[in-house]
């Protein structure tokens, strides 16, 4: 379970991103399958071309913002619907990626100095340092996120996702930023796949097939177990979404499940977690919550 927690910690800022889109922008961004196998290819290929890590990490951070760029101007200057706009970005990348790989499907990393190198030399991987480490590394990016969401730019994005014509007549150029909101988002995922190639140590066509649900699944989950009140809570449940996807995940397949289903274990998941929450008994807690949290306002 401990490999669960590191995955969910490592995916958890893929997850900060879609809740960039998904819940702050309400952009239903499709981008992600594509603009998360770029930036895991772009990194492995810079370190493969001798790179520093950390300038081939910024490399898929970059790479990713590009590709929801794309995604941006497709939806405001094409005028194109956001869904067709991230799908015809993310069919693009899958030919673009193939040419960041040099037409290989996959690039092997395991003679490359990468930024766990140390870790393995130190057989410190899959414990509870790495552990640590990579909540760190999480806690940081959502105070980052956090911070910038509390900015002049981060709060005209919030009111885009809120209340786009408001905003508009507010003066805010929503077009501009529907783009800014997409490339920052993208460049979280570009971010995560750069680490998740290092961690895994090799880069695959197909690693990003599916991690939208694995994102949606993460914000969805952490949403409807700890809430969402504030800006700060909803970054942390989407963090601790994505470890309890991942421990999920991790558990059906130590009971046997075939790994093969994971996909439809992972649909499954986000079914029940928008289900679930809509049942009247969950409906009339969140009523009484909402009640006592009044009265003990009120009180003080």
């Amino acid at each position: 379970m401990i490999i669960a927690l590191e995955l969910g910690l490592l995916y958890a800022i893929m997850a900060l991103g879609v809740y960039l889109t998904y819940r702050v922008l309400d952009f239903p961004d499709l981008t992600v399958d594509g603009s998360f196998t770029t930036g895991a290819a772009t990194c492995a290929m810079m370190i493969v071309g001798g790179l520093p890590v950390p300038i081939a990490m910024l490399g898929g951070v970059i790479a990713g913002m590009l590709a929801g760029a794309v995604t941006g101007l497709l939806h405001v200057w094409g005028n194109i619907n956001p869904l067709l706009a991230g799908i015809l970005t993310q069919i693009a990348l899958y030919s673009i990626n193939l040419r960041i790989m040099a037409n290989k499907a996959n690039v092997p990393l395991l003679r490359n100095e990468t930024a766990f190198s140390w870790l393995r030399e130190q057989k410190l991987l899959a414990t509870w340092v790495s552990v640590a480490l990579f909540a760190v590394i999480a806690l940081l990016v959502g105070a980052a996120l956090y911070w910038f969401l509390g900015t002049k730019y981060g709060v005209a994005l919030r009111a885009t996702g809120d209340n786009e014509l408001m905003a508009r007549s507010q003066g805010i150029n929503t077009g501009r930023t529907k783009i800014m909101g997409l490339m920052i988002s993208n460049g979280l995922v570009g971010l995560c796949g750069a680490l998740i190639v290092q961690y895994q140590g090799f880069s695959d066509i197909s690693m990003g097939i599916g991690i939208i649900v694995a994102g949606l699944a993460s914000v969805i989950v952490g949403q409807a177990i700890f809430g969402m009140t504030s800006v700060w809570q909803a970054i942390l449940a989407a963090v601790l979404g994505s470890i309890i996807y991942r421990g999920v995940i991790q558990a059906a397949l130590l009971v046997g499940l075939n790994p093969n289903d994971m996909k439809l274990i992972s649909a499954a998941l986000v079914v029940a977690a928008l289900v679930v929450p809509q049942l009247k008994f969950f409906k009339q807690m969140r009523i009484r919550r909402r009640s006592s949290r009044a009265v003990a306002e009120g009180a003080a």
